[in-house]
């Protein structure tokens, strides 16, 4: 049996980690949603400029822009929300026939408004506007000071996947969050089987923080702790995902017809060649999870992955040991997981810089601004 068809029957949901205009327009994404078991896509900064600066797929409406006299800004909002709503009518059928919870497109919010909730709040509200789809999800940071921002823009009926969790301690006060917004949206009257959202645990970029200190620490048991990380701090995150289900807050919400903030897996790529390519997919299947892969992940997967029925729930004491175990060979887990938010933050930040930039002299030097000149 194809290990795609597996994965999803154990009720994990496959989404593609990419999005480009090349894959939009070759029907390289309605492809993978028809043949390989696709019902969602995540997008991120540094995945779109990737994209708007390899080829010629973007010229055209680079031209268009140039000759309107389209600010920087607002040219990056048209690039990549046309590229998000075009994405968003591809996966419309399966967002039908799954009542809302698949079907999805992620959309980041500026990560250079990461740390200012209002800020956070109106380009959210802008990007929800100008998709204009009901399966887009807008992305916010679990920084602090997102947290007021996603709940805000739950309560106003916009859909949102909570990206950039590292912490266990984070993710509760993300639930909390998602809890209060729906709260408030069920307070207000709105529908809420149609907002939608979930909670994006990063996965290896765990792993690589992780055996770096480890490396350093070099002693035999900090050793036999590398790799070990990331899956128990997931799987640690699927079981406070468990308890939420069963808090009284919840049935009030599930009664009312809310979809339950599904955890996500994201970063699943492996950063050390020497894991198996396909271990932060098999080592995390469990019913009601998203796993966000880029293609050549997928591909693996498809290829050799070996899908248990179930990677996470007999597996919480062991992975309470691996944080006895990181604790007792002196590597500061809430040090570690800070570091890992803040340059998750920086990192996005970065790459819309390096994109503003790029894409600023581009329409500077764009035929149709000479001419208009």
């Amino acid at each position: 049996m194809n290990p795609l068809n597996t994965l999803n029957d154990a009720g994990v949901s496959i989404w593609l980690d990419d999005l480009s205009r090349e894959r939009l327009v070759s029907g390289s994404l309605a492809d993978l949603v028809a043949r390989d078991r696709v019902v969602g896509v995540t997008t991120n900064p540094t995945i779109f400029a990737k994209a708007i600066t390899s080829g010629d797929a973007y010229d055209e409406q680079i031209r268009d822009l140039a000759a309107r006299g389209v600010g920087v800004g607002e040219a990056l909002r048209a690039l990549t929300t046309t590229d998000v709503r075009w994405a968003c009518d591809v996966l419309r059928p399966v967002y039908d026939v799954t009542d809302g919870v698949d079907g999805r497109v992620s959309i980041e919010v500026d990560p250079r408004l990461a740390h200012d909730t209002e800020a956070t709040i109106a380009e959210a509200r802008a990007l929800w506007w100008l998709v204009d789809r009901p399966n887009l999800f807008v992305k916010i940071p679990a920084a602090r000071q997102g947290l007021q921002a996603i709940a805000a823009c739950l309560a106003e009926g916009i859909s949102i996947n909570v990206t950039l969790i590292f912490s266990l301690a984070r993710y509760d006060e993300v639930v909390d969050a998602f809890l209060d917004g729906m709260e408030r949206a069920r307070d207000a009257g709105r529908e809420l089987s149609g907002i939608g959202s979930v909670a994006s645990f990063f996965v290896s970029r765990v792993d690589a923080e992780a055996d770096a200190r480890l490396d350093k620490i070099g002693t035999a048991q900090a050793v036999e702790l590398r790799g070990r990380l990331a899956i128990a701090n997931a799987r640690l995150a699927y079981q406070h995902y468990e308890r939420v289900l069963s808090s009284p807050r919840w049935h009030a919400l599930r009664g009312a017809g809310a979809h339950p903030q599904r955890p996500l897996w994201a970063s699943t790529s492996v950063k050390d060649p020497a894991y198996p390519d396909t271990r932060y997919v098999t080592e995390l299947v469990a019913p009601g999870v998203v796993n966000t892969m880029p293609e050549a992940t997928l591909r693996a997967v498809a290829d050799h992955g070996r899908i248990p029925v179930d990677s996470v729930r007999a597996h919480y004491d062991d992975a309470e040991q691996v944080l006895a175990g990181l604790r007792a060979v002196g590597v500061d887990y809430g040090d570690l997981v800070q570091t890992l938010e803040d340059e998750g933050v920086s990192k996005f930040d970065a790459s819309w810089e390096q994109l503003s930039e790029q894409l600023a002299e581009t329409l500077r030097r764009c035929p149709a601004t000479r001419e208009g000149n």
